[in-house]
């Protein structure tokens, strides 16, 4: 990290090659003569249908790290190579692994929290209480949530072309297995929006994006609850938004539209600061009507 780089939540961007690592999931004991292990996909929870064609779901496939993406409080994600053997079909992922009850931050769960349930009293009280199995089922939570609204908003993009997610290929445990953004050859990863440098005319091509995606997840009920320029990545000229574990409802959340005005307020201040103007209370009251909050 460069000095004078300020450091956010989850804010390691760079690609940390890094030497074989051990399978974190669901080891197979007859490991595969190529790759680190055999792939996941058996057994996981699988996103949407149609699924991209790059998808590999052979049972022949093996999963090769390639080493970390980005690392933060809630969990770390990793560059996976899946690959077919036998025809080279390859498919680049990112893998990422929330950290368990002993070892992740939750100082910031409870707000997001709010709104959510879960069906046995027992579970709601350990989560409330934050005992070690708890936590275990908030980061089972926070994964499921990410997966769940990936895959919705996905579809949605496929319909609308208004929104783009990275495609959840799978879920098992904590581990969500997504569509890695960025250059498959090399392994290096889109820029965020905050490392983006283009002209007036890209910046507001990158605001007609962003309010096209936040009006998409109004409509939805649903806000980012985290979104900064540190979360979205440009790809090809794409606003990709990422980080979604604690996507809030708006309607059950009672905090849903201050989540909604957070949102608007944190990217609107980062195009203001590059020259761009933005109404951003303008912005906000069409959201919270586009919401149903209004």
């Amino acid at each position: 990290m460069r000095r004078g780089r300020r450091k956010f939540d989850d804010d390691d961007a760079d690609f940390l090659k890094i030497s074989r690592l051990e399978p974190a999931l669901h080891e197979d004991p007859d490991l595969p003569e190529e790759g680190d292990r055999w792939s996941t996909w058996d057994g996981a929870l699988h996103g949407p249908d149609p699924r991209p064609d790059w998808v590999r779901t052979e049972h022949g496939a093996v999963d090769t790290e390639l080493g970390m993406l980005k690392t933060g409080k809630e969990a770390d994600v990793f560059l996976v190579r899946r690959e077919l053997p036998a025809t080279g079909q390859v498919s680049m992922l990112a893998a990422k692994r929330y950290r368990d009850g002993e070892h992740r931050l939750f100082h910031r769960d409870a707000g997001y929290l709010e709104g959510r349930r879960v069906r046995r009293s027992r579970e709601m009280r350990a989560m409330t209480n934050r005992t070690a199995f708890g936590k275990e089922l908030i980061a089972g939570q926070w994964a499921a949530a990410e997966f769940g609204a990936l895959g919705r908003l996905w579809e949605i993009g496929q319909e609308s072309g208004l929104v783009n997610v990275p495609y959840p290929v799978q879920l098992i445990g904590t581990e969500l297995m997504m569509e890695f953004i960025g250059d498959w050859e090399t392994g290096e990863a889109a820029p965020r929006l905050a490392q983006v440098r283009t002209d007036s005319d890209g910046l507001a091509d990158l605001w007609r994006q962003m309010t096209d995606a936040l009006s998409v997840l109004a409509r939805a009920q649903v806000a980012h609850g985290d979104l900064s320029p540190y979360n979205t990545m440009v790809h090809d000229g794409r606003l990709v938004l990422i980080d979604l574990p604690q996507i809030i409802d708006v309607i059950a959340n009672p905090r849903g539209g201050e989540f909604i005005a957070r949102d608007v307020n944190n990217v609107a201040n980062w195009f203001r600061s590059r020259g761009l103007p933005v109404d951003a209370e303008g912005l906000i009251e069409r959201l919270h009507h586009e919401a149903g909050l209004r």
